[in-house]
C-alpha cells in the first residue's frame, strides 16, 4: 500500500468534511452528549477492526470527537485511509 501524493488526497476529500493535515485526514464530530459520543468512538471502533486499519480517535469536552487516519507504516494517507473516512462518514 502506497503513501498517496498531496494533491490525490485534497481532491479524494474536496467534498467532504475531512481535511488534510499534519500527514493524515482529519474530521472533527460534535455529538449530542457525552453517551452519544462514546457509542460513536465504539462503532468506529468495530469498523476500524473489521478494516484492520486503526485511525487515531480523541474524545474531548464532552461531546467532541477527532478521527484521525493516516498508514503509520507509509508516513501518509493511503488508499485504506481514505476507504475506513468514508466508512465513518457512513457512521455518522
Amino acid at each position: 500500500m502506497d503513501r498517496l501524493e498531496d494533491d490525490v488526497i485534497e481532491t479524494a476529500i474536496a467534498d467532504g468534511e475531512w481535511r488534510y493535515e499534519d500527514g493524515g485526514i482529519v474530521r472533527d464530530y460534535s455529538l449530542p452528549n457525552f453517551e452519544s459520543a462514546i457509542a460513536f468512538v465504539d462503532s468506529v471502533a468495530g469498523v476500524a477492526e473489521v478494516a484492520n486499519h486503526h485511525p487515531d480517535i480523541f474524545v474531548h469536552d464532552w461531546n467532541q470527537v477527532r478521527i484521525t487516519c493516516s498508514t503509520h507504516s507509509e508516513g501518509g494517507v493511503t488508499d485504506a485511509d481514505l476507504a475506513l473516512a468514508k466508512e465513518i462518514d457512513e457512521l455518522a
